[in-house]
């Protein structure tokens, strides 16, 4: 039987005119590192490098906020990518043997990347012989000559083909084949044995007709393309890896599988050189490994650099990851932690000049991007403004801070400045600087925060583009650790020979795990944090601008209370050093608060202007008063059969039998009890109250809500703490308000405390030193036990109640306390606002009964009208297991949009997602990348930029299709439209629900909740990693075909990528 529901009859047209103002969805850039890169080139002319990835990604880098991306519509390993210098077009090798040209065209104001040809070489006998298998006609090698018009291919086969870049077709007539070269050489060399593959292409830098062609047995060939004959050869018979034409053309080197290098003379008065004039292992006698590439540069104050990758000995250092600088007597083993994949020198490509004099060396490793400046003695490295690596420690946690104050911005930026202090004598600059940012610079200052598994905090300037490092914060030096042994060898090691040196950031071995950072919360008015660690350790830091000398107050708090008949069966809790220790300039701690047992945190928030902390594991919460150093409350939310809560995230295989077990009994328990279950009179009287909350001026006919089951009370990890929250609010009676401490339960389980803190006197910074006390007002226990992600204070006028200090410093408008407060629950399958102080519900929203899914990120955000900027509306913004944002009005709860974000099988994507207070969030699409999307139709943060290319020059062809935006180049084949109608609005067909105008209000800041401000990618300890989430990741069988059909219809639409 089908349920009526009424509702209005259409939209509000005034309505959905200013949602269309308010809200927008477009991912907009990717932050960080590049997920598993494969190629590299660089254009020195305008300066922008270019890296391409195994899942056909194109990524281009200029100077900061200059970025541009595009995305093969085939998802294939980018092996090589050479750039047509000075006309902002790129020729890109796939490992599937097709060619591709990019351009950077002008549209709107601004360039773009986008895709104008392909081409896929053809298997027949014109392109090596019939004969010949298909593999052999794989394109090994491309060389970019005269003036970029001239594309030079070699391939597995040993032929040589030669491209029109212009129209990427094959030049009839021109091929150069194995036979031809070897009429060219002495009898006895040929033997009967093949040239093998091309493996390098090398172009005379003065005379742009002869071409170095290096073969895979080690013979070496000038070829003349103007005489189509063969100049000069050298018979080397070592197998080849890399050539290097040095400057003038006198000298050319070749680097060897043996680990060996050759220097070969060109002006030896004979058309055949047999052999180098030098032939030597850098680092023999030993075996050693290939150099994969080398490179030969001059110098105008004299001698050369010879710098090469490989060539390691292979019994003692074949693990190493090496690039090696040589220059006269010096040599540097640059030591790296992940793979080399390629790299390049900033110096003169002039041809009329007569020294290359290097600036910088560039160095693409599989995990980051490491620069040296060669100017400066020592060699020294240059900090990277941008493509820093943000999985340098597995990232665990992480958080939004918008609009911080200039002053404390200025202190961060100086305390990063004194942790890497740049040489004196050194002129080092970033050597990346092609293009022009347009975008408009941004008011405010927005600080993202990353807990790692190493127990740092990193802080990254997430205001613009490009994602910028501005400060370390290191925990593991409060603890013992085992790391001051591993220095100790790693120091003994570093004296011997060859001359290792220590080069990047990457690092992703932990000295311990328990120092894994849970949950960071930052004050920005007071420069107060809180980071909170794997083994219950909470800690509480304060800002200063010089180095100190100072001993950490250390308190433990007992969440079990004396319990009987819980035994912890988990990791130790970290041992603290005593005494006074030693803190460099910036956020030192001040206190140590110990959670008994040691389990993770799992939620903690802050309230500088009390100088109180809360937090909360597994087993239950705390209260603490940083101030007088002493714990406030402490309460246990362990149920009778909360075993799981006591084994720790390190004995998890005895847990996960008896979880799933419970899981299937509860399963059938349910499907048992939903046979045998009648409607009750009391559903029946729910289901009507259902239909009274809507419109009566209805027309349309809707299905019931699905039926939820309630969860068991003696589910495992039920007492974890989920979320805490301050508040100033009515809590004991309606005519008086004060401070409030609430904290929500994986059980459902709401605790609101009444605090009495003692007043700060008038003009005073600090509160008196009374003790603060904590009494429990009010319990609330949800009908179904879903876990509460979220929770907030509305008051009179349903806004967000402001930060710590906003009030009290006219930061922010002051909350109305005239009117009746209400409190905002956040559960998984609901939103509900009750009134205060009598905790009667006002309002509900059943996300699960309608969606059929489950909240997994909450957060109020400020949304202000592109129209008007006097104009805002604050709403709630919530994260599905889906995948899914949606946007609800406060505290109406009325359904504004909803768009499809994340892959739902995404399941780290989802659990590591941050909302900011307008509108914006940050979700890992990969270990070292954060995409960054928004909801809000003002605020976006995207890549704005020009080049400086005379785009007139180059005649424009038609494109192969339109670009869609591209919203993911991780991989991800799927392409998302931007929701945009042909005026530049959202389409109105992406949103969903009506709602009636309503007054105009300010520009609020909302309170800050700790799940919606942070994102937690540790899926063992906080109960992220649900059954939900499985059974979500597995799917039916029908729903997986149908997104594959989508799936191909999505790319057999994309053609070409068009990024702003």
């Amino acid at each position: 039987m089908m349920k009526f529901r009424f509702r209005r009859q259409g939209a509000d047209p005034q309505r959905e005119k200013l949602k269309q103002e308010l809200f927008a969805f477009s991912k907009t850039v990717e932050h960080g590192f590049p997920n598993q890169p494969s190629a590299l080139a660089f254009d020195p002319e305008l300066r922008i490098m270019a890296i391409g990835t195994r899942s056909g990604a194109v990524k281009i880098y200029g100077a900061p906020g200059v970025e541009f991306t595009g995305l093969h519509r085939d998802t294939a390993t980018v092996t090589q990518m050479h750039f047509l210098h000075g006309r902002g077009r790129l020729l890109t090798l796939l490992d599937d043997n097709s060619l591709h040209l990019w351009e950077i065209i002008h549209h709107n104001g601004c360039a773009h990347l986008e895709e104008a040809l392909s081409f896929q070489p053809p298997s027949r006998p014109s392109f090596d012989s019939a004969s010949t298998p298909a593999s052999l006609t794989r394109i090994t090698v491309v060389l970019l000559v005269a003036d970029g018009d001239t594309a030079v291919l070699g391939t597995e086969g040993g032929s040589v083909f030669f491209l029109d870049v212009t129209t990427l077709t094959l030049f009839e007539g021109q091929a150069l084949h194995p036979d031809e070269v070897l009429r060219s050489v002495p009898e006895d060399f040929r033997c009967g044995k093949a040239l093998g593959p091309v493996e390098s292409l090398q172009r005379h830098l003065q005379d742009p007709n002869k071409i170095l062609i290096g073969y895979s047995r080690g013979l070496l060939v000038i070829w003349n393309e103007a005489t189509r004959c063969v100049d000069h050869v050298f018979l080397g018979n070592q197998q080849l890896e890399s050539l290097c034409w040095g400057r003038g053309g006198g000298t050319i080197i070749s680097s060897h599988s043996d680990g060996s290098y050759a220097i070969w003379s060109t002006d030896t008065g004979s058309s055949s050189t047999p052999q180098p004039t030098l032939l030597t292992t850098p680092y023999g006698p030993f075996p050693c490994k290939a150099i994969n590439k080398i490179l030969w540069l001059n110098c105008e104050s004299g001698g050369h650099f010879i710098i090469f990758s490989g060539g390691m000995p292979r019994a003692s250092y074949g693990d190493r990851h090496c690039v090696s600088v040589m220059r006269a007597e010096t040599l540097v083993t640059l030591d790296f932690t992940s793979r080399v994949i390629d790299f390049f020198t900033v110096h003169n490509t002039r041809p009329e000049h007569e020294f290359d004099n290097p600036q910088a060396l560039a160095v693409l490793l599989e995990e980051e991007l490491v620069v040296l400046d060669l100017q400066t003695p020592g060699w020294p490295t240059v900090p990277a403004p941008y493509l820093a690596p943000l999985h340098s420690s597995a990232i665990t946690c992480s958080a939004h801070v918008a609009n911080v104050p200039s002053k404390l911005w200025a202190r961060i930026v100086s305390a990063g400045e004194q942790q890497s202090p740049q040489p004196a004598s050194s002129a080092s600059s970033w050597p990346i600087t092609g293009g022009r940012n347009l975008a408009v610079e941004p008011s405010q200052r927005g600080l993202l925060l990353t807990g790692h598994e190493d127990g740092t905090v990193r802080f990254w300037d997430a205001s613009g583009v490009a994602l910028r490092p501005l400060y370390k914060l290191s925990t593991a030096g409060l603890f013992q650790t085992d790391c001051e042994h591993a220095d100790s060898l790693t120091q003994a090691a570093e004296d011997d020979w060859p001359p290792f040196r220590k080069v990047g950031c990457f690092d992703p071995y932990s000295d311990d795990p328990r120092l894994g950072v849970q949950k960071v919360a930052l004050c920005k008015y007071t420069a107060q944090m809180v980071v909170a660690g794997t083994a219950g350790q909470v800690l509480v830091l304060e800002l200063s601008d010089v180095p100190t000398e100072q001993a950490v107050s250390v308190s433990s708090v007992d969440l079990l209370q004396d319990r009987e008949g819980f035994t912890w069966k988990g990791h130790e809790r970290l041992s603290p050093r005593t005494g006074p220790l030693p803190w460099p300039a910036g956020f030192q701690p001040q206190v140590l608060v110990q959670c008994l047992p040691p389990a993770a945190v799992t939620a903690v928030t802050l309230h500088a202007e009390w100088s109180l902390v809360a937090f909360g594991t597994s087993h239950g919460f705390g209260l603490f008063d940083y101030q007088r150093k002493s714990p406030v409350l402490a309460r246990c939310t362990l149920h009778p059969n909360d075993s799981l809560a006591m084994e720790g995230p390190l004995s998890r295989v005895k847990s996960l039998k008896k979880s799933l077990r419970q899981s299937f009994r509860r399963i059938r328990k349910s499907r048992v009890s939903g046979k045998k279950r009648a409607v009750t009179a009391s559903s029946k009287e729910a289901n009507a109250q259902l239909a009274e909350q809507a419109c009566p001026h209805d027309v349309e006919m809707t299905p019931v809500q699905r039926r939820i089951e309630p969860r068991s009370a003696d589910d495992s990890l039920s007492g974890v703490v989920r979320c805490l929250y301050f508040a100033d609010t009515f809590l004991r009676d309606a005519a008086h308000h004060g401070p409030t401490m609430w904290a929500g339960t994986n059980s459902g389980s709401v605790f609101a405390y009444a605090l009495e803190v003692p007043a700060v006197t008038a003009g005073g910074e600090k509160r008196p030193e009374q003790a603060v006390e904590a009494v429990l007002g009010k319990e609330v226990q949800l009908m179904h036990r879903a876990p509460v992600v979220a929770i907030a204070v509305l008051d009179g006028r349903g806004r967000p109640l402001p930060e710590p200090y906003e009030a009290s410093r006219d930061l922010a408008q002051a909350p109305d306390m005239q009117g009746g407060h209400a409190v905002l629950i956040a559960s998984e399958e609901q939103f509900k606002v009750f009134t205060l102080p009598k905790v009667s519900a006002k309002t509900k929203f059943k996300l699960t009964a309608h969606e059929g899914c489950r909240v997994r990120k909450v957060a109020l955000a400020t949304f202000t009208s592109v129209a008007c900027e006097d104009y805002a509306e604050t709403c709630l913004a919530c994260l599905t297991n889906l995948g899914d944002v949606h946007v609800f009005s406060v505290p109406g709860l009325r359904p504004q949009v909803h768009y499809s974000c994340i892959r739902k099988e995404d399941i780290s994507g989802i659990a590591s997602c941050v909302f900011t207070r307008h509108g914006q969030g940050f979700y890992l699409i990969s270990p070292s990348e954060f995409e960054r999307f928004s909801l809000s139709a003002r605020n976006v943060t995207e890549p704005l930029c020009d080049l400086n290319i005379s785009w007139s020059h180059y005649a424009r062809r038609p494109r192969l299709q339109e670009s869609p935006k591209l919203s993911q180049a991780n991989g991800t084949p799927s392409i998302i439209l931007d929701p945009r109608s042909s005026d530049g609005q959202p389409d109105p067909a992406y949103s969903k629900g009506a709602d009636t105008p309503e007054l105009p209000e300010a520009t609020l800041s909302p309170m800050s909740i700790d799940s919606a401000t942070s994102g937690d990618t540790t899926l063992d300890t906080t109960g992220d990693l649900t059954v939900e989430d499985v059974k979500d990741f597995l799917g039916s069988s029908e729903e997986s075909e149908k997104n594959l059909r989508n799936l191909a219809e999505d790319e057999a639409r994309a053609c070409t990528i068009l990024i702003k």
